[in-house]
């Protein structure tokens, strides 16, 4: 009898919405997996096709093109990508924008953005980490400086996801630095025909090659100041603060699926290799880490669903959503890192899929709030 890992969230609508996205993914994303791992990006054919496919802003309400679903939507999307280690196109970053604006945006601003992020006919990103910064956002050195209509935007980002393709990216930076946090803001940037805007190198990364992770560079920018986010100034570090749960929380569900993928994935190896005239499943070693896996698996499904159901509740709180982000991006390392043992030399080689979720998930301890930031977060709260 296989172990059952079935969410407790989903139903039958779920299930077909599901059925499509593996459609998808199996028939538009898998079979250029392997190029855009090459080319360092996944292009935007694919993001304007998930956008007609309707796999895009899905928990955004139809009134602003989006979905009209919710949170139990997108996960469908990240988790069925993340199990095959597809990790080049960053539907999370993407929709994390698309909140932003949903959330703090003015009205002007979710009606012109909210639809084309939908259909994929422009890809978001959010610039925060500066090459001195990390973590601490409270830090950070890129300046707008208002002159009449507009302000005037200099400095530089670094590690920006969807960076290389974006056509909006949400730019914080300081407003008023004498502020300190209260002086922070978030301004609206088009990339498209954007003089003193450049996009540097797509870094050249240990694992997520497929995905588009870029420095960006501010050199006397002109944005109107019609493109403050929410349109007024200082609201950037509670605006940042506000979604924060809602984005760890994504890290832990991605993290849980792909150890779902890793399992299956080992599981069906080791069914097939032979060592010493038989299948290495039958070996007690085997068979014992491979229980040790499927019960981690298991256990944190639990706890990950109770998330995602508090979140779609409009209750979950920030320590638990670090929580979830801690414990899936720690508990990932640990099963693909078992999983991979299991392949022996073929592990290593990037032709497995063990091997690329291998490399994929180092990462996921680092975004988003290191797993030390996450310890702090939750223990400001006991």
């Amino acid at each position: 009898m296989a172990i059952d890992f079935k969410r407790s969230w989903t139903d039958p609508d779920l299930d077909q919405f599901r059925d499509t996205v593996v459609r998808f993914i199996e028939e538009e994303m898998l079979p250029d997996d392997e190029a855009a791992r090459k080319r360092g990006h996944v292009g935007h054919d694919i993001w304007r096709k998930a956008g007609a496919t309707g796999l895009l802003c899905t928990d955004i309400p139809d009134t602003w093109g989006g979905g009209g679903g919710d949170f139990r939507h997108e996960v469908v999307f990240y988790e069925e990508m993340c199990r095959r280690s597809l990790t080049g196109m960053n539907a999370s970053v993407h929709s994390i924008v698309a909140h932003y604006f949903l959330n703090h945006g003015t009205e002007e601003q979710k009606r012109h953005y909210l639809p084309r992020m939908a259909r994929g006919e422009i890809v978001g990103a959010i610039a925060m980490t500066e090459p001195g910064t990390g973590s601490d956002l409270q830090g950070i050195r890129t300046r707008a400086q208002r002159v009449g209509d507009h302000y005037v935007l200099n400095g530089s980002k670094t590690f920006i996801s969807n960076g290389f393709l974006a056509g909006v990216v949400l730019v914080v930076c300081k407003t008023d630095p004498a502020q300190g946090a209260s002086g922070t803001s978030i301004l609206i940037v088009d990339t498209e025909n954007c003089p003193g805007f450049r996009v540097g190198r797509v870094l050249d990364k240990m694992g997520l090659k497929a995905q588009d992770t870029s420095e960006l560079f501010f050199d006397d920018v002109q944005v109107p100041v019609t493109q403050l986010l929410g349109g007024k100034e200082g609201q950037g570090f509670y605006q940042l603060m506000g979604d924060l749960p809602y984005e760890r929380l994504i890290i832990g569900v991605t993290a849980l699926a792909a150890m779902e993928g890793a399992y299956e994935a080992t599981l069906a190896y080791v069914r097939e290799r032979q060592a010493f005239g038989q299948p290495i499943a039958n070996f007690q070693n085997t068979k014992f880490k491979l229980a040790e896996v499927a019960t981690e698996i298991k256990v944190g499904r639990a706890f990950m669903d109770r998330c995602v159901e508090d979140l779609v509740a409009g209750k979950l709180d920030t320590a638990t959503a670090s929580m979830a982000k801690l414990w899936g991006s720690e508990a990932q390392g640990r099963v693909i890192d078992t999983c991979l043992q299991l392949f022996g030399g073929y592990g290593y080689m990037n032709e497995y899929l063990i091997a690329r979720m291998y490399t994929d998930a180092r990462i996921q301890r680092i975004y988003g709030g290191t797993s030390e930031i996450m310890k702090e977060v939750i223990s400001r709260a006991m």
